[in-house]
């Protein structure tokens, strides 16, 4: 079973506190793999939140096939962040040559988008690269896009963080958004791109379970949106449907609930919105999931939010303090970073309902 977890703070926060809510479920690792989304970053970072940041793993000659299409495509290199990582031996890491953050400002053909038509540019741009790079055989790119840096790795998850530095607590790599998950899905082959938590316009997912839908989710989804591609692990569904329904539906985030996991029809007849809710479930049944699964996400105005399954088949918590709040597979890892909370106050979601953090850490509960 897969662990995740994530943290919404007040304050930036090292990727060393991700890790801690992380390790404690040493159970759920098998050494294959760690990957993180930091948003609202600051440290290195802070002078460019408005400028996409580039998240890529590539050999030398995916460096270049990079540099080649971003220059070609007027985007202007304005910083970087190459991580000089510790080799000392033994660690369990399937390294790549090189891991490049770079953040680019906007063409200047640019200037006259609308924000929709430049989130699409980004979009774009990132397939464009992803083809190009699986193409040569030649590297990864995660995300482009402004204050989100992506990283994923193949190996043991303290290991990996060791590899990066990532238990230095210099204030070079802090945010004030990680998710974090220590293993893949590893019903599939293990590769980067199957690695949590994946990341489409804004939206970051991932997920503790399983699918058993994935192939009818697959199939609808491949005609929605040109974004929703790969397919490398039946979680990747999960973020797809998210943003269809609330990036392209424009539909409130409680809608996203009714599509994955619909009321029974039983149910649905005795509410004041049921033609609402008999039309989403008719119109968009192929997005329905099914098996034993929690979600963690985060949308692209920072609202942190997690579900569940209808069954309640996998473990969730949220604890907080005045400063923070963490979301967990288990509770060990939020005893961990939060040794002196209210434990009172620990939320444990049920099967009908998700829970959202907004910027100001205000938690909220909305029922299905």
């Amino acid at each position: 079973m897969c662990r995740i977890g994530s943290i919404k703070s007040k304050v930036p926060i090292q990727p060393s506190m991700a890790l801690k809510l992380m390790l404690p479920q040493q159970e759920g690792h098998d050494n294959s793999g760690f990957a993180m989304v930091m948003q609202d970053l600051y440290g290195i970072f802070s002078g460019y939140k408005d400028k996409p940041l580039l998240s890529m793993a590539v050999t030398q000659k995916g460096a270049q096939l990079v540099e080649e299409y971003m220059d070609a495509h007027n985007f202007i290199q304005v910083a970087e962040w190459i991580p000089i990582p510790d080799k000392r031996p033994g660690l369990d890491i399937q390294a790549m040559p090189y891991y490049i953050f770079r953040n680019y400002d906007y063409p200047e053909e640019t200037s006259h988008m609308t924000q929709q038509e430049k989130e699409d540019l980004l979009l774009d741009t990132r397939l464009a690269l992803r083809k190009i790079l699986e193409k040569a055989d030649a590297g990864y790119v995660y995300s482009f896009w402004p204050d989100v840096l992506t990283l994923k790795e193949i190996g043991d998850p303290a290991d990996i963080a060791t590899y990066f530095h990532l238990w230095d607590d210099n204030g070079c790599l802090v945010a004030k958004s990680i998710v974090a998950q220590c293993r893949q899905n590893t019903n599939y082959d293990i590769v980067r791109y199957a690695a949590h938590p994946f990341f489409l316009q804004g939206y970051t997912l991932c997920a503790n379970g399983e699918n058993t839908f994935y192939t009818k989710n697959k199939e609808f989804q491949k005609s929605l949106h040109r974004g929703y591609i790969g397919f490398e692990s039946d979680s990747q569904c999960f973020l797809n449907t998210l943003h269809y329904v609330h990036h392209e539906l424009k539909w409130p985030l409680i809608y996203y609930k009714h599509v994955i996991t619909p009321l029974p029809f039983e149910e649905m007849a005795e509410r004041e919105d049921k033609d609402v809710l008999s039309s989403i479930r008719q119109s968009l049944a192929n997005l329905e999931i099914n098996g034993p699964n929690t979600i963690i996400g985060v949308l692209p105005d920072g609202t942190m939010m997690t579900c569940c399954d209808s069954k309640k088949l996998r473990p969730v918590v949220v604890g907080r303090t005045d400063d923070m709040v963490a979301i967990s597979s288990e509770v060990c890892g939020i005893n961990e970073i939060m040794p002196n909370r209210d434990e009172t106050q620990d939320i444990y979601p049920s099967e009908r309902e998700i829970v959202t953090i907004d910027e100001n850490l205000e938690v909220k509960r909305w029922k299905q």
